[in-house]
This record gives structure tokens, sequence and C-alpha cells, in this order.
């Protein structure tokens, strides 16, 4: 990991991660009232919080591309931090793809459920179909699902390999797939791994490295979506949507 603020810089990280407490317990707060607007202000409601908890944490978005703004559709993309899920739903609001254990976690796994978060028990192979037709069924019903195909976060220098599943949804309901790709750079331009939530790293010493980290700024590609009848597998449309390395700019897949 990169170095971060030295300790002049800890009165201003402080600062930046009680502001980012403070707007997602807003969020949190005002969540009820949001559910009983129309569907399209919700979105532009969800999307702009969405981009002010990424601001508060210090890390400026350049996204560049869109989702359309309804219909079915399953966003894909690459998995570095925790910061990918509000990165995400700033390009269009929808329903997140969990492991179970997510649903398990103090105040975060009730939020989850209550956001329409859809569980998937990697270690319970036989559920895998039954996951997939739920997913599937989304997808019908008009909903955007965001899944992380890589199943865990990376450092963001390597990438794991999309796993195929998930893809079989989107083909089953005949919705497109949104490639997203996500990086994240340094004040100088560099890539940055502050932003990395991998192996048995804490969740407050993430939230301090991301709000120590100088200049931290977000890149969220959008790319244009692939229709089933041009990828009709699985296999080509995964290959599809996670590209070459060469593409991803990142090398080939390997743990971090």
């Amino acid at each position: 990991m990169e170095s971060v603020r030295p300790w002049a810089g800890v009165p201003r990280s402080a600062a930046r991660l009680a502001g980012l407490l403070l707007v997602v317990l807003a969020g949190v707060l005002l969540t009820p009232f949001a559910g009983r607007l129309r569907a399209d202000r919700r979105d532009r409601w969800v999307r702009r919080w969405c981009r002010v908890v990424v601001r508060a944490a210090g890390v400026r978005t350049r996204i560049t591309g869109g989702a359309p703004p309804t219909g079915g559709l399953l966003m894909v993309a690459n998995h570095v931090s925790w910061l990918d899920i509000p990165l995400l739903a700033a390009v269009r609001p929808a329903r997140m793809l969990a492991k179970s254990e997510v649903r398990g976690w103090p105040v975060a796994g009730g939020i989850a459920a209550r956001g329409g978060t859809l569980f998937i028990d990697r270690d319970r192979l036989r559920a895998l179909p039954g996951t997939v037709e739920r997913i599937a069924a989304a997808l019908r019903a008009g909903a955007a699902v965001v899944a992380f195909p890589e199943g865990s976060t990376w450092c963001g220098r390597a990438q794991g390999r999309y796993r195929r599943a998930v893809f079989q949804a989107a083909l089953d309901a005949g919705t497109p797939v949104q490639p997203v790709r996500v990086r994240y750079r340094s004040a100088e331009g560099t890539p940055s791994t502050a932003p990395a939530f991998v192996g048995e790293d804490p969740l407050l010493t993430s939230l301090w490295r991301v709000v120590s980290a100088r200049g931290l700024v977000a890149e969220v590609d959008v790319r244009p979506p692939l229709t089933p009848d041009a990828h009709p597998d699985r296999r080509s449309l995964a290959g599809a949507a996670q590209g070459t390395p060469a593409d991803t700019g990142s090398p080939a897949p390997g743990h971090p």
C-alpha cells in the first residue's frame, strides 16, 4: 500500500472521516422518505447522495459514459474497494449482488437487505441456479443489478478472472450487460492502491487510508452495453465484459 498523509494531515483526515460518517448516516435516516419519491426523482437523489459520499471521503470522481436510465440491465465491474459501490450507484442506482455473509453484518447487513440486495451463498453450489434465476427475474422486471464477477476485491494493479454464472442471468432474461471499469489514481496520475480493500483489512483501517490519501481520483469508465444476441453463451459474454489485460490497463489475472 502507498503512503498516506503524515501526522500533520491527521486533523483534516479526521474531519473527512467524521464528515463521511455523517453523510452516510444522513442517507440512512432519509431512506424511508426517498422511498416515497417517484422512481426518477429517487434515482436522481441516490446518484447525488452517492457522489457526496465519495466526495466526503476526499475523492474526486470522473465518470465517462453512461447507462440506460430504465430497463433491465446487468452492470458488471472490477472490484477494488468499498468505494466501488457508491461509484456504480452514481452511474445508475441498482440492486447489488453480495455474498451471503454481508446479511449478518451489524447495521450494514440490514441496510443492504432493505435496499434490495441479492445475496449469494458461494459455499453452496446447489444454491447457484436459484440465485441465477432470482437475478434473471429482477432483470426481467426492469431492475438494474450490479455484480462484481471477480468474486473478491483486488488491489487495482491486478485483476481476477470474471466468473461466468452471473452472465447466465442476463442471457436468460435477454437483457444487456453494461461493463464498467473502475480505477483509482493519485494526485500525480499514477495508479493508487490506497482505496484497495483486500484480505483481512478492517473496514475502519481502509476508511482511514482513503480519507488520508492525497488527491485521490476515482475514474469510472462506463463502456457500451453488450447485447445477449451478440454473445450467445456466458463464456463469450464474460470475456467481452472483462476485456483483455491491455484493454483494462492491468496485468494478467493474478492475486495482488
